[in-house]
């Protein structure tokens, strides 16, 4: 199909080839000019041309994507269903359509709601940045009070969940802990499955993003054979956080400042970070209409897995086997070589220096002021310095991300590596809800369902056991 004479088009052709067959698809891009005077794009489409059957097809483009969907179309015979995709890890796949975070990894942007993560850090708190992902504005004074009213409100868990926790073996694993109890808590609240009733929602939200805490300081009080400590409600968020983490004899437990707003930074800058492993997780289980404490477990197990939630332990290892600042010329030619990993360096979207870098490194001066330094932060502080400056990293865009400096300041706060991912689960559950109702208000959203590509055999007769 040929462009029309006032469009713009450009064409890229695609050649497969197999040991019996070649499919060639040519792919045309155009922007098609609109009726209005003012030469304004209205409508852009790409022309597909299938040298198999020498049709083309006409797919609408809407926010730089075309619809899967629109594939099936293209089909060499009756019966063979139709083109699809394949597109192992969504490396280049839209599931949904979001309002809720923003991301341009070139440029090193990470906004919420439009706000701009750099700005939300130095001068927000979490809980209204929590208030922010679910609603989808920045709270007035009344309804930041009213917020932080109810969420406080429901800090406390049922007796029975405290039981239900006390029967894990002493060295259960904090994280497995959490994953449980919150699975537990669906239990508890059998309303929370009618998840269209909006009041009802709201409550759901609201007692997740309060009792997260509690459930991971229990986990993490559990593990030291420590007697459970009860919310504070007089205390903010994270410093009541801190309190059942470690109040001991005392009649009140008073953190340092410093070490709460680090908390509270650390907090804001894992609230939310888009269509990530547990947020997809969160999204697919909820397209199933379950309670939200299900969907949310979802989260939680997809955490757990080392390739997420666990870098910053990664990082802490790798650190202390180059165990000296001299070290580190070597363990760089290592990594050269391939010899060796670099930890905390470059990101599955970030293909620039990570913000959250930046902001968690302040961070972590602000908390050594604190503990004392860290012996490892000279290691990773010169490790930063040499491969932020040679180009073999730089050319690779290998750029330190936020777990880079998160494992030391957990280290310095005195949290054992298996505490560091229920330390993101917590303040991540806001960002997991706030994307669980937004897919409930969606309507082109579908019970999740992916195509495969069958590579198995078809039609194999049965043999009996004995013929065998």
């Amino acid at each position: 199909m040929e462009a029309d004479s006032d469009s713009t088009s450009l064409a890229v052709k695609i050649e497969v080839r197999t040991a019996s067959r070649r499919l060639t698809v040519t792919l045309t891009h155009r922007a098609m000019t609109p009726v209005s005077e003012e030469g304004i794009v209205t409508e852009q489409s790409l022309t597909v041309r299938d040298n198999r059957t020498g049709k083309d097809y006409d797919l609408a483009i809407t926010d730089g994507t075309i619809r899967a969907a629109d594939l099936k179309q293209i089909s060499a015979s009756d019966g063979d269903g139709g083109l699809a995709t394949y597109d192992p890890g969504f490396v280049n796949t839209a599931s949904c359509r979001s309002s809720v975070t923003y991301i341009d990894g070139d440029k090193g942007i990470l906004e919420y709601r439009g706000y701009p993560i750099e700005q939300l850090a130095e001068q927000s708190n979490y809980l209204e940045v929590a208030y922010l992902l679910v609603n989808g504005t920045l709270p007035n004074k009344a309804e930041y009070e009213a917020w932080v009213h109810d969420v406080t409100y429901h800090t406390f868990v049922h007796e029975n969940l405290k039981t239900f926790m006390q029967g894990f073996r002493y060295d259960a694993h904090p994280m497995g802990m959490l994953l449980a109890s919150v699975g537990a808590l669906s239990t508890f609240y059998p309303e929370s499955r009618d998840i269209f009733d909006e009041e009802s929602r709201a409550l759901q939200i609201r007692r997740l993003i309060a009792k997260m805490p509690t459930l991971g300081a229990f986990a993490y009080r559990h593990a030291q054979g420590k007697p459970y400590v009860y919310p504070d409600n007089e205390l903010s968020y994270a410093a009541n956080f801190l309190s059942m983490l470690f109040k001991m004899s005392e009649p009140k437990y008073a953190a340092d400042d410093r070490l709460v707003r680090a908390l509270e930074i650390l907090f804001i800058l894992h609230a939310d970070h888009e269509q990530n492993a547990s947020t997809n997780a969160v999204r697919a289980i909820g397209s199933t209409q379950v309670d939200p404490y299900s969907a949310v477990t979802g989260g939680i197990a997809a955490l757990y897995g080392p390739l997420h939630g666990g870098a910053n332990e990664a990082v802490l290892k790798m650190l202390r086997r180059i165990g000296t600042v001299g070290n580190v010329p070597s363990f760089i030619e290592g990594v050269k070589n391939g010899e060796e990993r670099l930890m905390g360096f470059g990101h599955r979207v970030y293909k620039n220096y990570d913000p959250r870098a930046k902001i968690i490194k302040k961070a972590a001066d602000d908390v050594f002021e604190v503990t004392g330094i860290n012996p490892l932060l000279k290691i990773a502080v010169e490790l930063e310095k040499i491969a932020l400056e040679d180009e073999y990293f730089v050319s690779r865009k290998l750029y330190p991300n936020v777990d880079f400096y998160s494992g030391l300041i957990y280290e310095a706060l005195e949290f054992p590596p298996e505490m560091f991912t229920v330390l993101f689960a917590i303040p991540r559950t806001s960002g997991w809800l706030a994307q669980w109702a937004e897919m409930l208000g969606d309507g082109d959203q579908k019970i999740a369902r992916p195509k495969q590509i069958y590579t198995g055999e078809r039609g194999t007769p049965y043999v009996p056991m004995g013929d065998r």
